[in-house]
């Protein structure tokens, strides 16, 4: 579809300066710019691009002055990288197939309600005493249990299972590969082998969260795991029995959370970050990749390193890691000088 500057303005409310009525038809990436895209600026590292790009159309913030003439059609907004993501949202919206029906074969268990506007795949499996709210979308090869629930508008894309008795809430996204309420690691000793301690809770996964390929929210011994509306977990994330993930909180790629653990709200937690088990992480935090978080965290702190320390900290750390050679190399001269001055005396 094509859209113009001035159509596009009018959408996210911002200002255009230069030729309103030049169409676009595709959104590219600054660097790779070409005629008929729009593309944005919000990194000041790619501030020379947006002389030399070859979009049509580029979205600027509010205050971007030019030190050079520019080519290109400029939108002014307050964010431009916010304000494509929404842009994006609509094209995939737009983009996106409307499926409905329910394709053959599937099984469906007698009772479950389908509505009119649920899709539906192939090879599907429903178990009894599901509820599936309207407009949800089931890829093929999907697995729902008995006496799980799907909300509104959520999609479950192929491959994903979801376990007895779990909860998903509305306009949720789950990517292929996802589990949803499998056995949380829970195991009792007994003389030199492990007992398996039933896990009888579920999982609650509230509204609007989104989860990546092949992520594990594992079910609760007694009560629930639960993910918060608005959570946004990457691929291959493992969320362990009995965790909690406050609302609002996004975590990357290969991160693992031990049993009990509770996260807070706001946080933003980098790949590879391991929590161990049983501890409390505050609000608004912030983790960089791989770190490990050995002990409860106050809210509204910026961590990194192994044992996670504050980023200051870490990054003086780093600086005296990379003397350490020309320190040793420097108590090794002084300590054979000692001995020689000690060698003389005696």
């Amino acid at each position: 579809m094509e859209f113009s500057a001035n159509q596009i303005a009018s959408l996210v409310n911002g200002t255009v300066e230069g030729d309103g009525e030049i169409v676009v038809s595709t959104i590219a990436k600054i660097e790779e710019g070409r005629p008929g895209a729009i593309s944005f600026l919000a990194n000041p590292k790619y501030t020379h691009f947006i002389y030399t790009t070859e979009s049509s159309v580029v979205l600027v913030k509010n205050d971007f002055v030019a030190e050079q003439p520019v080519k290109a059609t400029l939108i002014r907004v307050e964010d431009p990288y916010a304000t494509v993501a929404k842009l994006l949202e609509m094209v995939s919206k737009m983009m996106e197939p409307h499926k409905t029906g329910i394709e053959n074969p599937v099984y469906i268990s007698e009772g479950v309600n389908v509505p009119d506007d649920v899709y539906v795949g192939a090879f599907a499996y429903i178990g009894s005493n599901v509820e599936i709210g309207r407009g949800v979308k089931i890829y093929p090869q999907c697995y729902i249990g008995d006496g799980a629930r799907i909300g509104e508008g959520t999609t479950l894309y192929p491959g994903v299972k979801v376990y007895h008795n779990c909860v998903v809430g509305s306009r949720c996204i789950l990517h292929s590969g996802v589990v949803i309420g499998a056995d949380g690691f829970g195991f009792a000793p007994d003389n030199g082998h492990y007992d398996k301690i039933p896990q009888i809770g579920n999982v609650v996964i509230e509204d609007d969260v989104e989860i990546g390929a092949n992520t594990c929210v594992d079910r609760a011994t007694m009560g629930s795991t639960r993910v918060h509306k608005g959570v946004k977990l990457d691929n291959l994330i493992q969320v362990a029995h009995n965790c909690e993930i406050g609302h609002d909180t996004v975590m990357a790629s290969q991160s693992g959370i031990a049993g009990s653990t509770k996260i807070g709200s706001n946080c933003m937690v980098g790949g590879q970050v391991g929590f161990a088990g049983h501890i409390t992480v505050g609000d608004n935090v912030q983790i960089g990749a791989q770190s490990g978080i050995p002990k409860n965290v106050e809210s509204g702190r910026l961590l990194m390193g192994y044992p996670a320390v504050d980023y200051r900290t870490f990054a003086r750390q780093t600086v005296h890691i990379k003397n350490l050679e020309r320190l040793y190399k420097r108590v090794s001269e002084i300590e054979k000088e000692m001995k020689l001055a000690v060698g003389k005396k005696s």
